[in-house]
């Protein structure tokens, strides 16, 4: 089948959570057999930041790290009708422009043969409503809703036709162990400061216990404003700025623990959802310790898998704890592991957008289905 992904960016990472996933699932799209292209806006926000941080080399290593991936970028007079000509699936990001969302869904009203789905992994549906309500979803066959709690929300407000949660999960084939990489540092974290949106959970979670335990820290992140960054040095932490994804698992394996520290519109408002870098995390072996949210969906099992700290001083025992006790940082990394890779890989999500299409796909879905099925 032929997939088309609109996406705020598949070649950028920065600040940009999402392209990590997409690039995972259409890896695993393309390794069945499917086709599969990500069409991204040429002046998206997250590519410009990369290109004025990175420069262009950044853009070209994208063709390095995934050459399986395609993706094309389009402007103001893009033929998006001709794009989705032939397409049997079609995946819009929440992120994409709201007048491009209608656009598609007008195509897919007036004659699109194509199966049509609305992609949410953001927060806006609480924290800037009024931005998803004034999206034109009438035309598209279903939403998939990043956590349960996300797929609520758009049931009790009517918007769209179906609903269906769609967890992230790890790309494995990026991130997996790496027990060749010697262990230098003590504590890493992967995570953009944002908009205040967890800045005393920062502080109370990761900066107080680095700083009163001596760790050996790394920070790798953007958006970082000036009084964080004197913090950070004020701690002794050391500020790694950017980081490309590939590059993620390496710099895990070269340090002992991680944290997560959730945002508090996911702890409030979306219980359940704790974004990629948990997934991550937890597929390159790297023992996890949180701080507080709701696993009401039982994707984990917390006290083996990882652990969950109520407060800091809580972080700080159990950074101690795991710190000098290689059994169990060593168990921890195990059963982390262990759960990803029975039931939160991209493989274990492209096996459930299959079901979801079986079950609303149109009469081209389910011939390809079949004739997919009839092939193996």
């Amino acid at each position: 089948m032929r997939f088309l992904f609109y996406t705020h960016s598949l070649v950028s990472d920065w600040n940009h959570g999402n392209a990590h996933f997409l690039r995972g699932v259409m890896r695993d799209l393309v390794a069945r057999g499917h086709e599969a292209l990500a069409l991204e806006p040429e002046d998206g926000w997250s590519r410009q930041n990369l290109l004025a941080e990175r420069g262009p080399d950044a853009i070209e290593r994208f063709a390095v790290d995934f050459p399986e991936l395609r993706s094309q970028s389009y402007g103001a007079d893009f033929d998006h009708e001709q794009a989705l000509d032939g397409a049997d699936v079609v995946v819009v990001h929440e992120w994409t422009d709201p007048g491009l969302v209608a656009r598609i869904g007008a195509a897919r009203r007036n004659g699109g043969g194509f199966t049509l789905l609305f992609h949410d992994t953001h927060h806006r549906a609480v924290s800037a409503e009024g931005d998803i309500a004034g999206l034109d979803l009438d035309s598209y066959d279903a939403v998939l809703a990043f956590g349960e709690a996300l797929r609520q929300r758009y049931l009790v407000a009517g918007w769209g036709r179906r609903v269906f949660t769609w967890h992230e999960a790890a790309d494995d084939r990026l991130f997996h162990p790496h027990p060749e990489i010697e262990r230098r540092g003590d504590l890493i974290w992967v995570g953009n400061w944002g908009d205040d949106e967890r800045s005393a959970e920062i502080a109370e979670f990761l900066i107080e216990p680095a700083e009163a335990l001596h760790l050996s820290t790394d920070i790798f992140g953007v958006r970082y404003p000036e009084h964080a960054l004197a913090r950070l040095a004020q701690a002794g932490i050391r500020y790694r700025g950017s980081i490309a994804n590939a590059d993620v698992p390496a710099a895990f394996a070269a340090h002992r623990v991680t944290v997560h520290i959730p945002r508090r519109p996911y702890m409030r408002e979306l219980p359940g959802i704790p974004t990629i870098r948990v997934f991550e995390a937890l597929a390159s072996g790297i023992p996890l310790l949180s701080a507080p949210w709701v696993d009401c969906e039982g994707l984990f099992r917390p006290g083996e898998d990882f652990l969950f700290a109520r407060s800091g001083a809580v972080m700080r025992h159990l950074l101690r704890a795991v710190l000098k006790d290689p059994a169990m940082a060593q168990s921890l990394a195990r059963h982390g592991l262990e759960t990803i890779r029975a039931r939160h890989t991209c493989r274990h999500r492209v096996d459930e957008l299959l079901t979801i299409l079986r079950e609303i796909g149109g009469a081209r879905i389910q011939e390809a289905l079949s004739a997919r099925e009839a092939a193996q």
